[in-house]
């Protein structure tokens, strides 16, 4: 995600950028800088405060187990992150483990549903990012829900 203002982060600047319109180039570069400068680990993030709701969010969807709220720089007309609840040491998908078979795919049913409540029905796109190189710069595992646009292939 990276989209989010973390206060107590020394990414506060780059992640500040994405309040303000930019180009596509520039808000790609300042996503790629907030990935590189974040820290893989499971200590609480920015989601565990909107979970906790010490940080408004827009929510479209909430159950018992996963959480979706707007994107605040959305890079489509529609752009959802989807959140388990309980990261569980899921900072990640490559640090998912055989017990998280449940929450994985309680996420991606979980885009499916609020993809409809969107009015998707000509088609989405679903993106998990992992890692610096994946430009992933919030460890708790989050999947984008992108639509009400023409994707393009290769995404990038």
């Amino acid at each position: 995600m990276g989209h989010i203002i973390e206060p107590s982060s020394g990414r506060l600047g780059i992640l500040t950028s994405h309040l303000s319109p930019h180009h596509q180039r520039s808000s790609m570069a300042s996503e790629k800088e907030a990935a590189l400068a974040a820290v893989p680990s499971d200590s609480p993030t920015i989601f565990d405060k909107i979970i906790n709701k010490e940080i408004p969010s827009n929510v479209v969807y909430e159950d018992d187990k996963v959480l979706a709220f707007r994107d605040i720089a959305p890079q489509a007309p529609t752009h959802i992150l989807i959140i388990p609840k309980v990261k569980d040491g899921l900072t990640g998908l490559s640090k998912a483990e055989e017990r998280h078979c449940e929450i994985l795919g309680q996420l991606l049913y979980t885009a499916k549903l609020v993809a409809k409540q969107e009015g998707l029905e000509d088609g989405f796109r679903v993106v998990i990012n992992d890692g610096p190189k994946g430009c992933q710069s919030v460890y708790h595992i989050h999947v984008h829900l992108i639509g009400g646009r023409q994707m393009n292939w290769p995404p990038g």
